[in-house]
């Protein structure tokens, strides 16, 4: 019998010879094996990571772009997921789990699709209608919202709280999340939110429940006390210096011999009266209030400076930030100063009252309030009984922001537990029998991978998770769009009635990125390492 004569034309059959299948087939299973690693922590029963660096430090969280972002990933595609939690975090702020969850059930459809012979750019090109197939169904599910119904913003930041370790304390955070984000929100620029105007001050000591909203500045320092200067100014004048209050240097490195008592005392006399004099020209103008950055040359005070300051009855807070610099200029409505020849009245900033504001566990810090002209900014002073707790908090109140500042670019609001992914599922698995060919078997494989977000909350939440989808499948066939997975009740109702709500742009951003990240994964047929 004659040997099979191989073909010979070279179109007729695509052949993908061993090497790329097994790049892309490792590429997906490590863009898997990341998807799994976070799946656990979705939801509202999601577990928490306890995660420990090398040197011993230890984060708890529940927030998919911090454990990610902390997790050293070495295979190359699995870093694409992690850069997808983090984009999703810069675009949204929330769902970065649930971004990685999708792509990672899209990836194990890929792999399916790709082991029954399929073109991976025919897969490609079918995600791509898929996607924007399913940001128009997502807008036409959204209900519209309005900035002035407090209430529905309200629901959106807790329901984003109700996923975090600081989930009990939803009742106090989301509605300082709602008026921290309104209080910057500028009336002239209504679309655009910049939450570095909202400043998270972290102290530590108390609980979560003394975390407070404070209209002014909060400095998580003492004032200096070391000469005895005052601890509460009244109708204060605030100064932002950015010069040192101490004897000059030299501009080289070098000594200065000095061999008897009179030159001792007259450069102790010179550098008297130089701080003196500096210290006049600052108490002419009237300011009683000095807020000074941090010097890396040398002091930015010394105890002479600072004992003079004191007799001159003026407050001082030292080592501010260089980075913080901008934030309290803007809040002041002041002008920073950077050299004493420039020091003039109209620089400064006004306010009612700064003072020193003990916490009743030992600490303390400084607070300004009643700023005259104050800019739009707000202060949000955060507790907590351990640094774990401190650091979640943050991270949970960032996200409640990032929320509200999605509702504000994009005005409306989609119902959450599972609801838009599964109405998402049915209505593309009734589009792909529309479509012809490759492109209706691929649609209908990535439909059935968005189930992954409901099957997950009820396994997270230990519930029967086929039970729990079957019957939800059955719901929305039935034409109830809202329905979704109540954790708490362990059953199946209409989530918007139960205020469980999400900005429509947390979800849009979710499924864009997600399909965006694999089909980048798929069109990926080789690793070429370079020295």
């Amino acid at each position: 019998m004659a040997a099979a004569v191989p073909r010979s034309s070279k179109t007729e059959s695509y052949v993908d010879n061993k090497r790329k299948d097994d790049v892309r087939q490792s590429n997906i299973i490590a863009g898997r094996t990341v998807a799994d690693a976070v799946r656990t922590s979705l939801g509202p029963k999601g577990m928490d990571k306890m995660i420990q660096n090398g040197n011993g430090e230890v984060i708890i969280t529940n927030d998919g772009a911090t454990i990610l972002m902390k997790m050293e990933v070495l295979q190359p595609a699995a870093k694409m997921l992690v850069e997808l939690s983090k984009s999703q975090d810069i675009v949204a702020g929330d769902g970065t789990t649930t971004v990685v969850v999708i792509a990672g059930a899209l990836l194990k459809q890929c792999l399916t699709l790709l082991n029954n012979g399929i073109h991976p750019t025919v897969i490609s090109e079918s995600l791509h209608k898929v996607s924007e197939k399913s940001v128009d169904i997502l807008t036409a599910m959204a209900v519209p919202v309005e900035l002035s119904d407090r209430d529905s913003l309200m629901k959106s930041a807790s329901t984003s709280l109700n996923s975090k370790v600081v989930s009990q304390y939803s009742t106090l955070l989301a509605p300082l999340a709602v008026d921290a984000v309104l209080s910057v929100l500028d009336p002239s620029k209504p679309n655009l939110i910049d939450l570095r105007d909202v400043k998270i001050v972290k102290k530590l000591g108390g609980t979560v429940d003394d975390t407070e909203l404070v209209k002014g500045l909060v400095f998580d320092k003492k004032v200096s006390h070391s000469a005895g200067g005052p601890a509460r100014v009244e109708n204060a004048k605030i100064a932002v210096i950015q010069f040192q209050i101490s004897p000059p240097k030299t501009d080289i490195e070098q000594s200065i011999v000095v061999s008897d008592y009179t030159q001792m005392d007259r450069i102790l006399k010179e550098e008297r009266n130089y701080i003196l004099s500096m210290i006049k020209k600052i108490k002419a103008t009237g300011c009683n209030v000095l807020l000074i950055q941090k010097s890396i040359l040398r002091d930015a005070v010394t105890d002479l400076s600072l004992h003079y300051l004191a007799k001159a009855k003026i407050l001082v807070v030292r080592d501010v930030e260089r980075d913080e610099i901008e934030f309290i200029t803007k809040t002041l409505n002041c002008l920073p100063i950077a050299n004493i020849e420039h020091f003039r009245e109209e620089k400064l900033g006004r306010a009612d009252l700064v003072e020193e504001v003990p916490l009743g566990d030992g600490g303390k810090i400084v607070k300004i309030t009643g700023i005259q002209d104050m800019g739009r900014t707000t202060n949000v002073l955060v507790r907590g009984s351990n640094q774990l707790v401190l650091d979640e908090a943050e991270r949970s109140l960032h996200d409640a922001l990032c929320v509200i500042r999605c509702l504000v670019n994009k005005r409306f609001l989609i119902a959450g537990g599972g609801a838009p992914e599964i109405e998402l599922s049915r209505q593309l698995g009734a589009w792909s029998k529309v479509l012809h060919g490759m492109e209706s078997y691929c649609v209908r494989s990535f439909a059935e991978a968005l189930e992954v977000i409901p099957y997950t909350l009820a396994e997270n939440a230990g519930l029967n998770p086929i039970a729990i989808v079957t019957e939800l499948r059955n719901r929305h066939a039935q034409g109830e769009i809202n329905a979704g997975i109540n954790v708490r009740k362990g059953q199946i109702t209409n989530i918007l009635e139960e205020n469980v709500v999400q900005p429509l742009l947390v979800s849009t951003s979710a499924i864009t990125l997600a399909t965006e990240c694999v089909r980048m994964i798929l069109k990926i047929d080789d690793i070429i390492m370079v020295r």
